[in-house]
């Protein structure tokens, strides 16, 4: 994966060239496509050669990004697969949707996956979900549990892992190879003839080929099969831009990347487990997306307000309170919040984007959300965004658990303090 990056020129060039459009792309629709190829850091994304990325790439961006949550801290979270699957889904790390392992034992609903946030907000529209992995949908997504209020996904296309007799299982996993193979071609058509508001890839093969090879020409070669399904599902997003009034986002990212030793294992803490990628078509990038080595990489929690905020969902206050990502697209107002207790006063600093503005911080001394219940936020200060600090007096809200809430204009931040 080469790094693209467009120059001024060619981005004033572009601007010139599309500014008289601007009322007409107002008026196209909405379509979002997230993808998920398991597995794959990002060292090795970028050394092989990925044509098809790097053509999304060229539209739009390539960044590196992070999972595993805030490591060392209340939010660090297991670099495993089901577990990243969950934060890009709720945009909160593992303390928030409770998704520690594959196993999936008990999903905490109350933080809702993008999916329902649509449903609920936007009935009529529909969804999609193409995965070789049945329990995203069932489990992940919980179709049709109480606990989601029933959540309905309109065209389901996953579960042949489950299918011996059409796909006989084999120890060097090529059943899994072919089910990624349908699993695309359907997409690819189901998006070009029906193109649903909401759709959801997950593919397999790269994880398999990693965990049996680690490091490896099968593992390298996995991905450029993984490349070439990509331009597929690229192919079928042009198609619809072209031909309808269309306006599409699509996400490509992984879930986790490989430890330093061999490539064969993950779950831990490691640089190379944490270190993960994103691709996307999407031009209003904005200074989050990028990513700046040892200082701020997005997140893959991330990926589920951006994709909120390109399909005009509005998230109601009390739940864009517990999202821990941030946009990576549209107007931001801060990032990169952290906070320090220091006996009854806490210190907070941010990094503003916005050049001007206040920003309102809240705290609340409980967590009846997780419950399903409501917090009551104080309302501390309202500061100059440009400060970047705040020390709160909490000595009046005495508790070992607070959770503050930094809001702007364009988005809000959160963080926990835990003693």
């Amino acid at each position: 994966m080469r790094i693209l990056f467009l120059s001024s020129i060619i981005f004033l060039y572009a601007s010139l060239l599309f500014g008289d459009h601007a009322s007409l792309a107002q008026t196209r629709q909405k379509k979002a496509l997230f993808v998920i190829v398991d597995g794959i850091s990002s060292d090795v994304v970028e050394k092989i050669k990925t044509p098809n990325l790097d053509a999304i790439a060229a539209v739009g961006g390539y960044t590196r990004a992070h999972v595993g949550g805030g490591k060392g801290t209340y939010s660090q979270t297991p670099t495993i697969s089901a577990v990243g699957y969950n934060s890009l889904l709720t945009g909160t790390w593992v303390n928030k949707h409770n998704v520690w392992g594959n196993g999936i034992k008990d999903p905490n609903y109350h933080y809702w996956t993008i999916f329902r946030f649509l449903r609920e907000q936007y009935p009529h529209k529909q969804s999609a979900v193409f995965s070789t992995w049945l329990d995203n949908r069932t489990k992940l997504i919980g179709e049709g549990l109480p606990q989601t209020n029933y959540l309905r996904i309109q065209y389901p296309f996953d579960g042949f892992e489950l299918d011996t007799v059409n796909f006989p299982h084999d120890k060097e996993k090529h059943y899994i190879r072919t089910i990624d193979e349908k699993v695309t071609n359907e997409a690819a058509a189901y998006i070009q003839t029906e193109a649903p508001d909401l759709s959801w890839v997950y593919l397999e093969f790269t994880d398999d080929m990693g965990h049996r090879y680690g490091d490896s020409e099968q593992f390298h070669e996995a991905i450029r099969l993984m490349d070439d399904q990509m331009g597929r599902l690229w192919k079928a997003i042009q198609f619809r831009e072209k031909n309808f009034a269309e306006d599409w986002l699509l996400i490509i990212t992984t879930d986790h990347g490989r430890d330093a030793t061999t490539g064969k294992g993950h779950g831990g803490q490691s640089d190379r487990e944490r270190s993960t990628w994103m691709v996307t078509n999407a031009k209003n990038r904005n200074a989050h997306f990028t990513s700046i080595p040892d200082v701020s990489t997005p997140g893959i929690v991330d990926i589920m307000p951006t994709l909120a905020r390109h399909l005009n969902i509005a998230l109601p206050k009390e739940q864009a309170f517990e999202i821990d990502g941030v946009p990576l697209i549209g107007p931001l107002s801060a990032q990169q919040l952290s906070a320090t207790k220091n006996g009854n006063h806490i210190d907070l600093t941010w990094k503003s984007v916005a050049k001007a503005g206040k920003v309102k911080i809240w705290l609340a001394p409980t967590n009846q959300f997780k419950e399903g219940g409501q917090d009551r936020y104080l309302l501390m200060a309202e500061v100059p965004l440009s400060d970047e600090k705040a020390r709160l007096d909490v000595s009046k809200v005495p508790s070992k658990f607070y959770k503050i809430v930094v809001e702007g204009q364009h988005n809000a931040l959160n963080t926990w303090v835990v003693e």
